[in-house]
């Protein structure tokens, strides 16, 4: 095997952090009116999907304490007879 006898310089990856390319990238195009609309659109179903999960979802996260009484008035009930 071959040995190199130099040191390697690792200048060159400091420089790649300063590195400016002289070729300007293409503006970019505009969006059309439907791509515009499309966008909005899939925004708003996305939205409406969230909140309408939270609306569903939320008497599943309450607590119910209308069981919880009528539970309690039963085992009293029960325990009177």
């Amino acid at each position: 095997m071959f040995r190199r006898r130099e040191p390697v310089p690792f200048a060159f990856l400091a420089e790649a952090d300063r590195f400016r390319s002289n070729v300007t990238p293409p503006p970019r195009e505009r969006s059309s009116v439907g791509q515009m609309a499309g966008r909005w659109l899939l925004g708003l179903t996305i939205v409406a999907a969230l909140v309408g999960s939270l609306v569903i979802g939320m008497p599943a996260l309450s607590l119910d304490h209308s069981s919880q009484t009528q539970q309690s008035q039963a085992s009293r009930t029960s325990e009177g007879r």
